[in-house]
């Protein structure tokens, strides 16, 4: 199985205009064009029935202590945890990912779901959780919300785009289920996978470990 994207190559940054925060005039964060990006797959196995798509940070700060704060830096020796953007599920076969097509913008509050384009269902990423105190943007935030790492992170972020080709055509999960009921539904039902790794920083001193 292979996974390309006409947006970004596999281990360069991804372009601002896929990204949910950029930095802002004053080195703080300004929110960008939030498109999803392109997806496309190939060489899929016989008996494949559907596709499923998840996008994790693995670079997520364990502790907002320091996260946006003035005067301060997310150490790069903070242990780090995942943040899921993106779980996306009952893709066709042979369908294609257009540029846009499951966001284009952010939408306060979140976006609706969990159907989407094509039969497709979207779960809820996380920020969800992130945003859950904040009374201007807190909702369930369904489909794709790309990249807004801290503007003050001292390491580059990376996030994978992972495809999954599955022998069953609509996955064993509902409602606002997230990345991780991803994960457990498709236990048992891979038939081969594929993934591409974008990276992204808002801090223009942000180190690459």
């Amino acid at each position: 199985m292979q996974l390309r994207s006409d947006s970004f190559n596999d281990r360069d940054f991804i372009p601002t205009r896929y990204a949910f925060g950029k930095t802002s005039a004053e080195g703080k964060i300004d929110l960008a064009d939030n498109k999803s990006p392109h997806l496309a797959w190939s060489d899929l196995p016989a008996g494949t029935k559907s596709i499923a798509i998840l996008c994790i940070d693995s670079d997520a700060p364990t502790k907002p202590d320091d996260v946006n704060q003035e005067g301060r830096v997310v150490p790069s020796d903070l242990p780090r945890t995942d943040f899921s953007h993106w779980a996306l599920v009952d893709l066709a076969p042979d369908a294609v990912i257009a540029e846009g097509a499951f966001s284009d913008g952010v939408t306060a509050k979140g976006k609706q779901g969990p159907d989407g384009p094509g039969g497709t269902r979207c779960g809820i990423n996380d920020y969800t959780g992130w945003f859950a105190g904040d009374p201007d943007m807190a909702g369930d935030y369904f489909g794709y919300d790309g990249p807004c790492p801290p503007s003050n992170d001292s390491i580059v972020h990376h996030y994978r785009f992972s495809a999954y080709a599955l022998d069953v055509g609509r996955l064993d999960v509902d409602g606002s289920f997230t990345a991780a009921d991803v994960l457990a539904a498709i236990d048992g039902r891979v038939l081969a996978e594929a993934s591409l790794v974008a990276k992204y920083a808002i801090n223009p001193n942000a180190q690459e470990l």
